[in-house]
């Protein structure tokens, strides 16, 4: 009876994440285009709804709601480190959940430069977490398994990337990945990804644009855009991991005694890189990334510092989003500046490799970084390019942060805990 028990919260669970995964991307593009239709009725607009909007959500989640700041992956990292059954409800309660949601959503609606797929991965590990505690499982193993195949089975609905969320499980999730539940753990990603492929039908996340890379001088893209790639992660981290020294430590301090005063300052300065940018920074950056892929860019080459300055002051500001969708982003806008010094490159192949590469400097997950970035432009022959220089952005990230920044957001998160008793 246990077996069944346990069966049934990973396969319903699974499936009850994927259909919150596509409901979630539904509202959290609804709410996108909504900011984006009032900015386009006038463009004076973000300067009320992003300071108001970020002081708004940074108030909301000074209480019950703290736990659905930031991108919720250090949360389930937490989660499953800890053998405190409380800690793991306070990170990963249904309420939790619904908040997670519903903050992220309304960072959308305000502009944050933020993405969903982490909240995604947040939102898919409590209620699989949930669902196992409501069917009487409560042994550390299962706990596990159920916490790492709800995440993972969110980063599959999110971008319909099934096997992107298997390498994410393992490469992200796997401290306390359990061999002897990876069949059941496994086989909850892919019922989470199947649940986007039925109701969607099978398509790509960036469309399918089956590019490729031959051998020749066009490699030398490889190589620079994992150097930059890595570069660029790793100083993104140093800017959003909080520190006690130099001007970064000061700004630390201020976030930390005046927490909504800092998000209205952060939201201002957002209105104003929207004003420099064309209003392009906001969001989850899909439309300009999709534009670069097709050659047509709707940017130009100064959208690359923009953006990238964008995705670090959402992030500070302490509100609930995510990373990946706005890191694609910044990765993509480096092929407009690379292309025409590469011979032999095309746009849309160097895109990918700043994008895979930027990802995997930024979260030190270059598999994940890797297979995603495959999945998602249905572009097979970019698998060996792709991987090269996401190992190479990891390995330079890596000299400038030697804790990847989830687990350094996690260990931050574990020391504020206070100590409690496990039941």
């Amino acid at each position: 009876m246990r077996q069944w028990r346990r069966n049934l919260a990973f396969w319903l669970g699974a499936l009850l994440v994927g259909l919150v995964a596509l409901a979630f991307a539904h509202l959290a593009d609804l709410a996108s285009a909504t900011f984006r239709g009032v900015v386009a009725h006038s463009a004076w607009w973000p300067w009320l709804l992003c300071p108001l909007g970020f002081a708004g959500l940074v108030w909301l989640t000074q209480g019950a709601l703290k736990n659905t700041r930031g991108s919720g992956i250090p949360q389930v990292i937490v989660a499953l480190e800890q053998r405190s059954s409380r800690t793991r409800n306070a990170l990963l309660s249904v309420r939790i959940a619904v908040g997670k949601l519903a903050m992220t959503l309304l960072a959308l609606l305000v502009g944050a430069s933020a993405g969903r797929e982490g909240p995604t991965v947040h939102i898919g590990a409590a209620l699989m977490y949930s669902l196992g505690r409501r069917l009487g499982l409560y042994d550390k193993r299962t706990v596990s398994g159920l916490i790492i195949a709800g995440g993972a089975a969110g980063i599959a609905a999110a971008f319909n990337t099934p096997l992107g969320g298997v390498v994410f499980a393992i490469e992200e999730l796997s401290r306390t990945f359990e061999q002897r539940f990876s069949g059941l753990v496994l086989t909850a990603v892919l019922l989470g990804g199947m649940v986007t492929l039925g109701l969607m039908g099978s398509y790509s996340y960036f469309g399918r644009l089956s590019e490729s890379m031959p051998l020749g001088p066009a490699w030398i893209a490889v190589v620079v855009c994992g150097v930059l790639g890595g570069l660029l992660g790793g100083l993104y981290c140093r800017l959003v991991l909080p520190t006690q020294r130099g001007p970064l430590g000061f700004i630390s301090r201020w976030r930390g005694r005046w927490p909504i005063r800092f998000a209205a300052v952060c939201g201002l300065l957002l209105a104003l890189l929207g004003l420099l940018s064309g209003q392009h920074v906001f969001g989850t950056g899909y439309a300009e990334t999709r534009s670069i892929l097709e050659g047509q860019p709707v940017v130009g080459q100064d959208f690359l510092l923009w953006k990238f300055i964008a995705n670090v002051i959402s992030f500070i500001a302490g509100i609930p989003g995510g990373l990946f969708s706005p890191s694609l982003t910044v990765g993509a806008s480096l092929a407009p500046w690379l292309t025409p010094l590469i011979p032999g490159a095309s746009l849309p192949a160097v895109a990918l490799l700043g994008m895979s590469a930027y990802l995997a400097g930024v979260t030190r997950t270059p598999l994940t970084a890797t297979v995603i970035t495959v999945e998602m432009s249905h572009s097979p022959d970019m698998l060996i390019p792709i991987l090269a220089a996401t190992l190479l952005a990891s390995g330079v990230s890596a000299r400038l942060n030697p804790l990847p920044i989830y687990h350094a957001l996690a260990r931050q998160m574990q020391e504020t805990l206070a100590p409690t008793k496990g039941s």
